[in-house]
Formats: structure tokens, C-alpha cells, sequence
């Protein structure tokens, strides 16, 4: 079982994270941020990975802290339940419609951290979560999951789905990345012989 299991507490919050690489994409989110557990709702159920999030934060001062600790948690959630990486296809990239909007996300199971976030919301808000979250949740993820992670939006008018391609982007190409890869099995996906 690829699982992970990772809790993390602060002055400003609280998040316990689980994630099971190989399940079903079930989701138990629960976050106060109502924007936030929807697309994480879609990161599980199109990435094929169980999730499971509980956070309280600081939401009186804004969402910020609590969304990105999830994405610390979250990232780290997933670095554990993939351990050595062996067997892994390791490399994905996506292109994802959501109505007018078109996304394309590459990503790297490589243990480097590296976002390339070229994204641009035609809106401050979406409803009341600030679109610059969302860069925010992807950086936390991609620097604790140890992921090199590219996200171009290449159009696209409407904010809800901008954001909704980034992430279901991600989930489409961490579902393909982190397959196992039955012509490699057993094997770390590097040259090197390790990843990270």
C-alpha cells in the first residue's frame, strides 16, 4: 500500500492529511474554505488518489494560511506514500479543457522542487477566495512533494475555470506519473539509480 499519513500543527493551523496513491479517488475534505475543498475534491476523484484533509486555520485573518499548510501537508502526504519511487512511470503532462479554458500540466516525480506557474486569472476573487491562492497551494504542494510541476494556462475567460483546469491538470498527471510501470517494476526511474 503507497500511503501516507502526515499531520502538522502551528500557531496558525492545523491540517492531518491522508492520501492513498492506489485508491479509488475518495475524498473526506473538510478545510472551512468551501472553494478549496471542491478542488481538492477534484484533485482525488481525477487523479484516482484516496485524500483525505481536515484543517482548522486562522480563516478570521484570511485564507491564506490554511490553504497553503494543506498544500505543505498534502505535499508531504504524497513524498511519504511514494517512498523510494521505484516503479514508477515517473514523468506526465496534460493538456485539460474545462469549458473555454485549456491547461496544460507537465510534471517530474523527481525529488527536485521546481514550480513553473504561468497562470493568469481574469478575476481577483472567486467568490471569496483570492485566485492568488492558487499559485500558493501549488507551490507548497510542489516543494514538499519534491515534484518538478509546470502549469500553463493557455487561455481561458472565466476564473472558476482556470483554477478548476490547474487542478485537474495535476490530478490527470500525477495519476499517469505515479502509475506503476509494469516494464519497470522494481525499478527507481533514474540513471542516477535514486531520485531526490
Amino acid at each position: 500500500m503507497r500511503t501516507g499519513k502526515v499531520t502538522r500543527a502551528t500557531k496558525e493551523t492545523e491540517v492531518a492529511v491522508e492520501v492513498n496513491l492506489d485508491g479509488a479517488g475518495g475524498a473526506e475534505i473538510s478545510t472551512g474554505i468551501g472553494f478549496l475543498d471542491h478542488m481538492l475534491e477534484l484533485l482525488a476523484r481525477h487523479s484516482r488518489v484516496d485524500i483525505k484533509v481536515k484543517a482548522k486555520g486562522d480563516l478570521h485573518v484570511d485564507q491564506h494560511h490554511t490553504t497553503e499548510d494543506v498544500g505543505i501537508v498534502l505535499g508531504q502526504a504524497v513524498k511519504q506514500a511514494l517512498g523510494d519511487m521505484r516503479g514508477i512511470v515517473r514523468y506526465a503532462d496534460v493538456h485539460i479543457p474545462m469549458d473555454e479554458a485549456l491547461t496544460r500540466v507537465a510534471i517530474d516525480i523527481s525529488g527536485r522542487a521546481v514550480l513553473v506557474f504561468k497562470v493568469e486569472f481574469p478575476r481577483d476573487k472567486i467568490g471569496e477566495f483570492d485566485v492568488d491562492l492558487v499559485r500558493e497551494f501549488f507551490q507548497a504542494f510542489a516543494a514538499n512533494a519534491g515534484i518538478t510541476l509546470h502549469v500553463a494556462t493557455l487561455y481561458g475567460d472565466n476564473a472558476h475555470h482556470v483554477a478548476e483546469s490547474c487542478f485537474k491538470g495535476l490530478a490527470r498527471a500525477l495519476r499517469a506519473a505515479t502509475t506503476l510501470d509494469a516494464r519497470a517494476a522494481g525499478e527507481i526511474p533514474s540513471t542516477k539509480g535514486s531520485l531526490g
